[in-house]
């Protein structure tokens, strides 16, 4: 399993990083653009962020995480149709297809996260009081629920191909409802009602409160997340498991 894992993670960082100019330098400089332009639009009409008093920083705890959702969720949701000529082997599990796309993903995400985080406390010199226990319980929390959606998506995409544009749909509005440009806790009480429900919104909290030691976040539930993302993964791989050979028919 090791051996088949590191080739179909070697293959896919040939695949996707491999082929394009700049390689992995595009998914830094990809966030780092998407946050320079939320931090200028939004300093234009604001006198300050929802948190401290640096743009870029909140926009970055909020933006990155979600898009590491984004991204992981597609990848494992894509893993089956990405591998499935190597899957014809009998050796090769939709197990393995899976979890070597979990794994070079979030590392890849981490290191984005990390290196972009890391450089605007640097180039803003700013005081780095981060709690790292909290800072990847968030990022734990984002990996779960990411890879929990990813996997019932997993047989719905290969199963229903309409469902990749339903799916779109659906979640288009979960980048203004996840809390990436403004706070939960500053939200009227009929909208917290409604979005607290939203997994993606406790996770880039959880991560906020690693970041600003002044946010408390008291809404935050890591039970909530990790149990929705369970409770995903389990009925998704039991889908899987009766229908993988079915799938790679299609």
């Amino acid at each position: 399993m090791p051996r088949i894992l590191t080739a179909l993670i070697l293959r896919e960082m040939t695949t996707t990083y491999g082929r394009s100019a700049g390689g992995y330098a595009w998914a830094i400089l990809d966030p780092v653009l998407g946050i320079v332009l939320l931090s200028v639009i939004f300093s234009m009409f604001l006198a300050k962020p929802g948190l401290g008093s640096n743009f870029p920083l909140f926009y970055a705890t909020g933006f990155l995480p979600f898009a590491m959702f984004s991204d992981l969720t597609n990848k494992v949701a894509s893993s089956i149709r990405y591998s499935r000529p190597f899957l014809a082997y009998p050796s090769v599990t939709f197990i393995d297809a899976i979890l070597a796309r979990i794994i070079l993903n979030t590392l890849t995400h981490m290191t984005v996260i990390t290196i972009v985080i890391g450089g605007i406390f640097v180039l803003y010199r700013m005081p780095i009081v981060v709690n790292l226990a909290e800072f990847f319980e968030g990022m734990l929390m984002i990996v779960a629920i990411s890879v929990g959606v990813g996997t019932l998506n997993c047989y719905l995409l290969t199963t229903f191909p309409v469902w990749e544009r339903v799916w779109q749909i659906i979640t288009r509005p979960l980048f203004l409802a996840s809390g990436v440009f403004f706070l939960y806790d500053k939200m009227p009480y009929e909208a917290q009602h409604i979005l607290w429900f939203n997994p993606i919104l406790h996770c880039i909290a959880q991560l906020r409160r690693g970041v600003y030691p002044v946010y408390d976040a008291e809404f935050v539930s890591p039970f909530y997340v990790f149990g929705i993302s369970i409770v995903l993964l389990l009925f998704g791989l039991l889908l899987l498991e009766r229908n993988h050979r079915d799938m790679l028919e299609r």
